[in-house]
C-alpha cells in the first residue's frame, strides 16, 4: 500500500506552547488518517519531529510499505537524508526513533516541500494551538 505523509510541527514562542500534526493521504487522495495533539510547551524542533515520528507510527499500523514524507521543516529533512547532523541532545532519540521506523518501509522518499503544499498537516497545527 503505498501513501503519502504530511507532517507539521509549530510552537508559538520558541519554546512555546506547541503542537503536532501529521495527515495521511491514500493514493486516491482520501485522507487515511488524521493525527494532530497539544504538546504543552515545546521546541519548535520538538514539535516536527514529533509529527513525524506520530506519523510514521500511524503508517506502520496501517500496514503502508511505500511512503512519500512530505516536511516544510528543512532542517528536519536535511538531518534525515544525512546532511545535517542532529546536535541537540534532546532531538537525538526522536531522530533515532525516525530512522528505525523509516527503516521498517519498504520504500520511503522523504522530501521538503513549501509550507503552503504542507495545508493539511499545518492547519491541523493551528486548530489546536488556536484551542490552547
Amino acid at each position: 500500500m503505498e501513501a503519502t505523509l504530511f507532517a507539521d510541527g509549530g510552537s508559538r514562542g520558541n519554546p512555546g506552547h506547541a503542537a503536532s500534526a501529521a495527515v495521511l493521504i491514500a493514493e486516491d487522495g482520501a485522507v487515511l488518517r488524521e493525527i494532530g495533539r497539544y504538546l504543552g510547551v515545546a521546541t519548535n524542533n520538538v514539535a516536527e519531529w514529533t509529527a513525524l515520528l506520530d506519523g510514521l507510527s500511524a503508517a506502520k499500523e496501517l500496514g503502508i510499505d511505500r511512503l512519500a514524507v512530505r516536511l516544510d521543516s528543512e532542517l528536519v529533512v536535511r538531518q534525515l537524508n544525512g546532511q545535517y547532523r542532529v546536535k541537540h541532545e534532546n532531538l537525538r532519540p526522536l531522530y533515532a526513533r525516525a530512522k528505525a521506523l523509516l527503516s521498517q518501509f519498504e520504500d520511503v522518499d522523504v522530501r521538503h516541500v513549501r509550507r503552503n503544499e504542507n495545508k493539511l498537516a499545518d492547519a491541523v497545527v493551528n486548530r489546536i494551538l488556536d484551542e490552547q
